[in-house]
């Protein structure tokens, strides 16, 4: 029986760490300088082994969601628990390009919030010990769903905890300051609408955002979130031809 869902503050996201008698839960990869704060917790605060830690999932493959999980499972030997995909979010030759720029807009994040320069470079690619689809019960914790919540990438997931109803949605939902928004990029915008309602229809007592925290969602706000999702794509590539490309009636590669 789940015990605790604890919050640590990470390096620019926050980190969910649910806590049984027996066995401990990363819902999800973290960046690589969480790694050090995450096992000296299990050791210090919780006084248990690191090896008590027996999941991570890696909810998707940015910095802050996958950087970490190589170096936990090296550490404490833990499965790592990612979605099932046949091919890697960052293959091929544009795929490594994105795995620079998304690594880059990681440490631009940790700019913006004032961290200290530390070191995110981990894997482009990730070999998961389990993969695991939509309506399927996390390895060693079936007390916890899985849900495919794509859209910010094709393989975000989500976990829905069921006695409790509280659900990890990663990077579905972001709360800045006083108001909700989509995570950007946005590849998918049907998809990821399919997936606000998807986690809407659960009606959860409790969300997990990796940037913003532990709250209450009501309903109208779901519905606020679901009517102002994009319409269409929004990724760095689509963010730099509509500012600085060429379009109909400029005068050049910039706009007038």
């Amino acid at each position: 029986m789940l015990d605790s869902i604890i919050t640590l503050d990470g390096h620019i996201q926050s980190i969910y760490l649910a806590v049984y008698s027996d066995k401990l839960l990363l819902l999800d990869g973290c960046c690589r300088p969480d790694v050090p704060m995450v096992l000296d917790f299990i050791r210090f605060e919780l006084q248990r082994p690191i090896s008590d830690l027996k999941v991570v999932v890696v909810s998707h493959m940015h910095p802050d969601h996958a950087g970490g999980a190589l170096k936990l499972k090296r550490a404490t030997g833990c499965l790592i628990v990612s979605s099932a995909r046949s091919s890697p979010w960052y293959g091929g030759i544009g795929g490594r390009m994105m795995h620079l720029v998304d690594t880059g807009l990681a440490y631009y994040v940790a700019y913006r919030q004032q961290k200290p320069l530390k070191n995110l470079w981990y894997p482009a690619t990730l070999i998961p010990d389990k993969t695991v689809c939509d309506g399927d019960k996390l390895p060693l914790f079936d007390d916890w769903q899985v849900l495919e919540t794509q859209g910010h990438t094709d393989r975000d997931l989500s976990l829905f905890h069921k006695p409790s109803a509280h659900v990890y949605t990663a990077d579905l939902i972001i709360k800045l300051r006083h108001k909700f928004v989509a995570p950007f990029p946005i590849y998918d915008p049907k998809v990821y609408i399919e997936s606000l309602q998807k986690i809407k229809a659960l009606k959860p007592s409790c969300v997990l955002m990796a940037h913003g925290g532990k709250l209450a969602i009501d309903e109208a706000t779901f519905d606020t979130l679901i009517r102002n999702a994009p319409k269409q794509p929004r990724t760095v590539k689509d963010t730099i031809i509509h500012k600085l490309l060429w379009r109909s009636g400029s005068k050049g590669i910039f706009k007038p």
